[in-house]
């Protein structure tokens, strides 16, 4: 197998690239990273010394990729399948780059400052920070539902590396920071998302470990 990818079934930035994987039926072997087991951290340290999954390994080069939005570049360059992740109109490409980054920044990123405040122990919780990353994510919201209007896709006409970062992102920040009614775009959005087989089988794969997750 050339490639192969270091992940956990819960982490929502392996759904993004599980996500990309999936879309163009891409072979590749997982391994799934428990960092409670010494051994199956040395393996992704020995990888990249950072000791963060994702990150993916190409048996055929050598090359370990990290990092999310790193990894699904290097697919659709190396891995091309039917769905193009990264537009070849340079202008579309851009603006799917920066919709990549406001995902994972403004939604993904302070969500998960939410879940991890909740596995802080008694006394060391970060209310103000728990907040303002809660303000942040209304904020997102906010520019998304201006932003999606009528359209099926966030940049150009099909799905891109976008959704990729805006289901897991999505997902888990409406699970901490509902939606509710207020957002009905960005509702509906979500709703075409998991729709997808390949979001689908995302969940089903994590569908074990669920009960780990804070709250």
């Amino acid at each position: 197998m050339a490639l192969i990818l270091y992940y956990h079934p819960l982490a929502s930035f392996c759904w993004k690239v599980l996500v990309a994987l999936h879309e163009n039926a891409t072979p590749f072997e997982g391994r799934i990273v428990d960092l409670s087991v010494p051994e199956s951290r040395a393996e992704l340290d020995r990888i990249w010394t950072v000791g963060k999954f994702p990150v993916l390994r190409d048996t055929a080069t050598g090359a370990a990729v990290p990092e999310s939005s790193i990894i699904i570049e290097y697919l659709d360059r190396h891995f091309p399948g039917g769905v193009r992740l990264v537009p070849n109109d340079a202008e579309l490409a851009r603006e799917a780059r920066l919709w990549d980054r406001f995902f994972d920044q403004y939604v993904h990123q302070p969500m998960q400052k939410i879940v991890t405040d909740k596995l802080r122990p008694e006394g060391s919780h970060d209310p103000f920070g728990v907040e303002e990353a809660r303000k942040t994510i209304r904020t997102a919201y906010g520019m998304i539902e201006e932003r999606i209007g009528e359209r099926g896709w966030f940049v150009g006409d099909a799905l891109s590396i976008v959704e990729c970062a805006a289901a897991p992102s999505l997902y888990y920040a409406n699970r901490v920071e509902p939606l509710g009614g207020a957002y009905p775009r960005v509702s509906a959005y979500l709703e075409r998302l998991m729709s997808r087989p390949s979001m689908k089988r995302v969940m089903e794969e994590a569908g074990p470990y669920f009960v780990n997750f804070p709250g």
